[in-house]
């Protein structure tokens, strides 16, 4: 790989260690706390999460509880919720909310400018059709993502970090509607979007038993050669202890099924971190908490906790890499030029 496509990779191997108050924030991600959430969020009781849904409602409660014991600011019109109404297929109409919360930069400039750490909290819902088990509880897709952002927000306010720029960690509803959520954040925008210099989306991070082969301390990146995002994410594996690999082929078909491809059609750097891109129980009802693998989720979530600090406290944008015809695209939309062109 042609280091000089990726400054990122550049700035993170030249500069010294990484910081010792980022290293002791790693120590107090817990186990035991994501297995609490998870359990939680895909419990019976939430009915499968779906948009809309009481279940969908008291998971936003839920997490905007946690953004607001963590002392994050509030990024919604209502508190951390920001709200809207939807109609399903089956006219069923009800409000849905994005939850997000914020955690201030410290730079006069650079804090006007966002790193998003994002997963999508709803999932599938109940089919009463079903003999036996209905629901639909979406342990791994994507209660572990959105435990995930909940973690990290967690751990940086308590360790009182502080980064250049803001990070702003949003859970998106309707993901599984066709990433209804994220597409709303952006056309409502709580967060202008010309100030968001990139996203890193969390998708299925807890099982670790990938219909291909098992993955413990390593994830994959969607998008991996797209922008300087992976190869920061790469120098990272020995802070962390956790690999970060591009796949021969999902790698680029998984770029745009989850909600960072919202992002990227508006020229903003954004990629999916995955343990398992497939699992066996996927979009299934038998997707429950007790199969996730927790000590691996924590160590998954140390290389997170870096690689959003990395972003958020860099003097640099992250950049789409022009050499990779895929990327440039995305990065044309911003910039106005081709890409940008019926």
């Amino acid at each position: 790989m042609n280091a000089l496509l990726f400054p990122a990779l550049l700035l993170a191997s030249s500069q010294s260690p990484v910081p010792a108050g980022w290293i002791d924030a790693l120590s107090t991600i817990e186990a035991t706390r994501l297995r609490s959430i998870v359990t939680y969020l895909a419990s019976d009781e939430m009915e499968g999460r779906d948009s809309p849904s009481a279940g969908l409602d008291k998971s936003a409660a839920f997490i905007a509880k946690a953004f607001e014991s963590a002392g994050l600011e509030k990024g919604g019109i209502e508190g951390y919720l920001h709200t809207t109404s939807y109609t399903n297929r089956r006219g069923e109409e009800g409000r849905v909310a994005n939850v997000i919360g914020i955690l201030p930069g410290t730079d006069s400039e650079l804090k006007d400018t966002y790193i998003l750490l994002t997963a999508h909290y709803d999932h599938l819902g109940k089919n009463d059709r079903l003999e036996g088990d209905q629901v639909f509880n979406g342990a791994n897709d994507n209660a572990s993502g959105t435990a995930g952002v909940m973690e990290v927000a967690h751990i940086l306010s308590r360790a009182k970090l502080k980064t250049k720029r803001s990070i702003i960690f949003v859970a998106f509803w309707g993901e599984e509607k066709g990433l209804l959520g994220a597409r709303h954040f952006i056309e409502s925008q709580p967060i202008p979007i010309d100030k968001i210099v990139g996203v890193i989306n969390l998708e299925q991070i807890g099982r670790t038993d990938d219909t291909e082969a098992p993955r413990v301390a390593a994830v994959s990146m969607t998008g991996f050669d797209y922008s300087t995002f992976g190869p920061l994410f790469a120098s990272l594996q020995e802070a962390s202890g956790v690999k970060t690999e591009m796949h021969p082929r999902n790698s680029d078909a998984f770029f745009v099924a989850s909600d960072n491809i919202a992002f990227a059609q508006k020229g903003i750097p954004a990629h999916t971190v995955c343990t398992a891109f497939m699992f066996p129980d996927y979009h299934k009802v038998t997707d429950h908490a007790d199969k996730l693998d927790y000590d691996n989720m924590a160590k998954i979530l140390r290389l997170v906790t870096l690689g959003v600090l990395s972003l958020a406290d860099s003097d640099q944008e992250p950049r789409w890499n022009l050499e990779n015809p895929r990327a440039k695209r995305y990065h044309d939309i911003r910039s106005g030029g081709a890409g940008n062109k019926k």
